[in-house]
């Protein structure tokens, strides 16, 4: 009865959606979620982070989407790929049907599906390290990819014999050939529609390698040589968080996937940047519901 009812909600949340825009940002599914969504109505969205990985393809309409300070232009058949680790947010401008394909991916189902010589979250990790989020694929690549997706969303939106086989290797084939696309893009082609400020980025890029560290705004300041309140002002406009909410958030957003890791909280919140234990346990609580210790016990518990 328990796996019958699975079923019943993996196709309740999976069909391509006739019913627009949807604010749920946690999986009910296990692997991996798929979503089309066409939407003619204006939406806002905030800043936000998920525990997966997205695949965002898309299709038509005007939209901007930022990702850790950096802000895309879209043109059709852009693809974005996100971490579980960057703070995003689209911009959507109404001027058309807003069309585009989302897929949720577990990071532990990437994990499951590559091999040692083959890491199919290089697309991802490699992309928020030293590179951009946005790929446009050759023709030929572009053609494949969409070839696979849509053999992905025949199979997710119909309940059939061998359909969660199918759904399982048309996934791992999708992200061998969004690896493929993200090695064949190349910067030039496609910076003249990714705007960022370069001073912030290389703050952003420092405060994600150091979080564990000393990251006050004085420290900061005085290593880029900025004056603080210049510092604040463009950190603020170009990341859309204060310096102080985006370390915070980051170190929260880390700390979540160490208690996933099955990291003793006490060791979390030293490897985190937390100098105070109470105060780590009060912000974690605050922003996920939980208390540490319990989120990782609700975690392993299933």
């Amino acid at each position: 009865m328990q796996k019958l009812l699975y079923d019943f909600i993996e196709v309740i949340f999976l069909r391509p959606s006739e019913y627009g825009f949807t604010p749920r940002q946690y999986m009910v599914n296990r692997d991996f979620e798929f979503f089309h969504n066409i939407d003619d109505s204006l939406m806002e969205v905030e800043y936000h982070n998920h525990d997966f990985y997205e695949i965002y393809f898309f299709i038509s309409g005007k939209v901007t989407y930022i990702i850790e300070g950096k802000t895309y232009l879209l043109k059709p058949d852009d693809i974005i790929l996100v971490n579980n680790k960057e703070l995003h947010k689209p911009i959507i401008r109404l001027s058309e049907a807003y069309e585009r394909i989302v897929i949720w991916v577990n990071p532990d189902f990437i994990s499951k599906q590559s091999t040692d010589g083959t890491n199919l979250s290089m697309c991802f990790d490699s992309s928020s390290k030293s590179k951009y989020n946005l790929i446009r694929p050759s023709t030929e690549l572009k053609e494949s990819i969409m070839m696979i997706v849509e053999k992905l969303e025949r199979v997710c939106t119909a309940v059939s014999y061998g359909s969660n086989v199918l759904k399982e290797i048309y996934m791992t084939e999708l992200l061998i050939y969004l690896n493929k696309a993200y090695l064949n893009t190349h910067d030039e082609e496609i910076e003249n529609d990714i705007h960022y400020n370069e001073a912030v980025n290389n703050i952003v890029q420092y405060i994600n390698e150091n979080l564990p560290g000393n990251l006050t705004l004085d420290i900061l300041a005085s290593k880029f040589y900025k004056s603080k309140y210049h510092l604040e002002r463009e950190f603020k406009k170009s990341v859309g968080y204060t310096l102080h909410d985006y370390i915070q958030q980051k170190r929260l957003i880390m700390a979540k996937i160490l208690l996933r890791g099955n990291i003793p909280v006490t060791e979390v919140y030293l490897r985190c940047g937390f100098g105070d234990y109470s105060n780590f346990i009060r912000s974690f609580k605050k922003s996920f519901g939980l208390p540490p210790k319990k989120y990782s016990k609700n975690y392993f518990d299933g």
